[in-house]
């Protein structure tokens, strides 16, 4: 693909990530992330092969750059294991409690609505949340390694229930505005891992 179409691409996919992040999916026409990202009308299927293609890849996109957002708080070597877990759910926090908690995670908000609409974005949102629960696994087998976590549980079932916790904090958070149930999760998470 040439670097220019290359580019247009991507900018449709970031486009339609900040609109799909405020409206949902089913809400956004391809006609309205077109315009935005200033690219015109009937070419988008230069650009994707259907509108479940572009949600995939939308999706794929998102996760692309949460996994490089997650891997480089790892790839801090000055902090501990347990200093990275919380540097992560710290950001998962701030993240969720922007505009008035209604969050940026493409997970909380698209998770329930695709499942139902799209095989192909379904599949795509449960290997994409795999891949961060094994990257959270990873992270607190480190934390036990180095000692500056301690879980009760196996690593993998510790990240499988943080992670439930903390969709289901953003949930809420956005159900009532609130950061409440974000500050819950954070407690809770600090206990589960004793860091």
């Amino acid at each position: 693909m040439p670097v220019a179409r290359s580019e247009t691409r991507q900018s449709l996919l970031e486009t339609a990530r900040r609109i799909v992040a405020v409206k949902g999916y089913a809400a956004v026409g391809i006609n309205e992330v077109l315009a935005a990202a200033g690219v015109p009308k009937g070419s988008f299927y230069h650009y994707f092969a259907s509108k479940d293609a572009f949600g995939e890849a939308m999706l794929q996109s998102y996760f692309d750059d949460y996994f490089a957002a997650m891997d480089g708080i790892v790839a801090d070597k000055g902090k501990s294991s347990a200093e990275h877990l919380m540097s992560y759910w710290q950001r998962f926090y701030d993240t969720q409690a922007a505009n008035d908690c209604q969050g940026g995670c493409l997970v909380v908000k698209l998770g329930a609505e695709v499942a139902d609409l799209s095989e192909v974005m379904r599949a795509t949102t449960e290997i994409g949340t795999a891949a961060i629960v094994d990257r959270l696994e990873r992270m607190i087998a480190d934390g036990i390694a180095d000692g500056s976590v301690s879980v009760d549980e196996s690593p993998r079932t510790t990240a499988e229930v943080l992670y439930d916790l903390w969709l289901g904090a953003s949930m809420m958070a956005k159900i009532h505005r609130s950061a409440r149930h974000l500050d819950r999760a954070l407690t809770v998470t600090r206990q589960v891992l004793h860091a």
